[in-house]
């Protein structure tokens, strides 16, 4: 058996999008890959309506916890960064010891966790993010197994 792939999802504060990210690729291909995602700077927890939305496709990361990007950089081998925000894009690491060339992706996808209004609109913005990063997965993890 080929041994899984390891992904690593990376944002600012590791609270929603890729935490989001890891859920739904576990689900949608946990067979092939090692999802994880980490955050420049992380925040407490995962955010309450990530949790919320994912939940209503069966996905539970109520028990993940947000990881600062030390914990994996140089000591956990990537195949796989994705990083899903643009504030990690301008400030994360250029070179990822072990990354191979063309395995760095940059998924801009807006920030959940800095919308307003009534719980109702964020959890439509959450929802929005999740199906987002859902669809950009299922077409990457197609890709990759090519």
């Amino acid at each position: 058996m080929e041994k899984k792939k390891n992904v690593l999802f990376l944002c600012t504060g590791n609270s929603a999008r890729s935490q989001m990210a890891e859920g739904l690729l576990r689900t949608l291909a946990g067979d092939r890959f090692e999802a994880m995602s980490a955050g420049l700077e992380p925040k407490e927890e995962v955010h309450p309506l990530a949790v919320e939305v994912m939940s209503e496709l069966g996905i539970e990361i109520g028990d993940q916890k947000p990881k600062t990007v030390e914990v994996f950089l140089g000591r956990v081998p990537v195949n796989y960064l994705i990083v899903v925000c643009n504030r990690a894009q301008a400030t994360c690491p250029r070179i990822w010891p072990g990354l191979m060339d063309g395995n760095r992706y940059y998924w801009p996808v807006d920030d959940p966790a800095e919308a307003a209004g009534s719980v109702e609109e964020r959890l439509a913005v959450f929802r929005a993010v999740r199906d987002e990063l859902q669809q950009k997965l299922i077409a990457w993890a197609d890709q990759v197994a090519r």
